[in-house]
């Protein structure tokens, strides 16, 4: 079996040392490097590809959180602190500005547990891997396989006589195509994700890991690209009152 490649931080040097052989003695992982600081655990990252990273949250005397390093890595991420519950909101926030797999466990942990929770880390990643392509019809009935991540937002278009069942779909890498027969309400049924596809309105779904900002009119930035050029553009969507809540967490992001 493939063993996933880990970097593990955590500011504790006796702790350090055992979590890395409790982690060696799981045979689910193994851990390319370690660090006790953010600094040296960044730089090293830089020269060491590793497939997801361990964490410890609250690094003392550090400029940085355990939160702040996995913001700025985007890989997926196992927190292992003593104090996760008190860090549960910007946990949350990571997880919804993000699509990489994120679990956390409390301090201390046992080796059945610390086993357990990378089985299930694992399996995510696994699967988050799978789920990165989505086949999708678009007018002319051509199917092609789609890099979820390319995806901005998708629009309803307009018929004559009001709303049609197509859809418009803006991307990162490529013109606006239209997708055919598409209904928001079976989009989970076609692969897209619902926790990272929100609704700002009736007429929108968004892509939230592609959010730029939110603004004091209550809409949100993203940037697609809509023309031949292959620029990017950035494109302001209203967020009704009932949506305003999840996507304020946007802001400043």
């Amino acid at each position: 079996m493939k063993k996933l490649k880990v970097a593990v931080l955590e500011d504790n040097k006796d702790l350090l040392k055992d979590l890395i052989e409790n982690l060696r003695e799981t045979n689910q992982v193994e851990v390319v490097f370690f660090a006790t600081n953010s600094g040296d655990f960044l730089e090293t990252v830089k020269l060491n590809p590793v497939e997801a990273l361990i964490l410890d949250i609250d690094l003392a005397g550090d400029s940085m959180s355990g939160i702040d390093v996995a913001n700025k890595l985007k890989l997926p991420v196992l927190f292992i602190s003593g104090k996760s519950r008190d860090f549960i909101d910007r946990i949350e926030d990571l997880n919804l500005n993000h699509d990489f797999p994120i679990e956390s466990i409390m301090k201390p942990i046992s080796q059945d547990k610390l086993h357990k929770i990378l089985i299930k880390f694992i399996n995510r990643i696994n699967q988050a891997e799978k789920a990165a392509f989505i086949n999708l019809t678009f007018k002319g009935k051509r199917r092609e396989r789609i890099d979820f991540n390319t995806i901005v937002f998708l629009e309803s278009e307009t018929g004559g006589s009001g709303e049609s069942n197509n859809k418009k779909i803006y991307f990162t890498n490529r013109i606006p195509e239209t997708l055919i027969d598409f209904s928001f309400s079976k989009m989970h049924e076609k692969g897209f994700d619902e926790n990272v596809f929100k609704t700002p309105n009736q007429s929108y779904r968004v892509n939230a890991t592609k959010i730029t900002g939110y603004n004091a009119d209550h809409s949100i930035d993203v940037k697609a690209v809509i023309d031949t050029n292959n620029n990017t553009t950035t494109i302001r969507i209203k967020v009704s009152e009932n949506y305003r809540s999840e996507f304020r967490k946007t802001k400043n992001k």
